[in-house]
């Protein structure tokens, strides 16, 4: 095998990864660019659709949407901080916590939007979901507030129970007899 022919061979893994590099970048643009135009539409109208034009509706869809889709989330999300788990299944819990948060995600896009597509979106809520923004982030807090008192229900349970257990065997001990010494010695 002469010299130029090692060379390729060398240069062949790199050149591909360049490549498959250059080409997943490409994707991810495309990808922001299609998702910026279409997502909030697409969602705004799918909201629209559901809440029926009235504020009722929209109040009641973004309290729904708010609640569920901040505790799912959080408590998928809580999971990655267990020491059982290694970091792919980490990144893995919190990939599916961002997932389990999209309809969120979405409106929080609509809503800090600046873009054509959010700002089309923010007509059509208005227009066919009125109050569904304010009431998802009321929902929002409200899933949080329940979220961080579940969080301290399970903490000093937990925190109680292990001072059940070390006051338990504190006095066990106790209740021992001292051993017998000779009187003597």
């Amino acid at each position: 095998m002469s010299d130029s022919e090692e060379a390729a061979q060398a240069a062949s893994p790199l050149k591909r990864r360049v490549i498959l590099s250059a080409v997943g970048i490409v994707l991810l643009v495309l990808g922001y660019f299609f998702a910026a135009a279409f997502l909030p539409r697409w969602w705004s109208h799918r909201v629209g659709s559901q809440s029926d034009g009235k504020f009722r509706g929209g109040v009641w869809w973004g309290l729904f949407y708010g609640i569920l889709f901040t505790v799912l989330p959080l408590v998928v999300a809580r999971q990655a901080l267990r020491k059982r788990f290694n970091w792919k299944w980490k990144v893995g819990i919190v990939i599916g916590a961002l997932i389990l948060a999209a309809p969120n995600l979405m409106t929080l896009g609509i809503v800090l939007g600046n873009g054509k597509g959010a700002h089309a979106g923010q007509r059509t809520l208005d227009d066919q979901a009125p109050g569904f923004r304010g009431a998802t982030l009321i929902g929002v807090l409200i899933a949080v507030v329940i979220v961080v008192g579940l969080q301290y229900l399970v903490t000093s349970r937990s925190r109680r129970g292990r001072e059940l257990k070390d006051l338990r065997s504190e006095g066990r001990h106790r209740d021992e007899p001292e051993p017998h010494t000779p009187v003597g010695s």
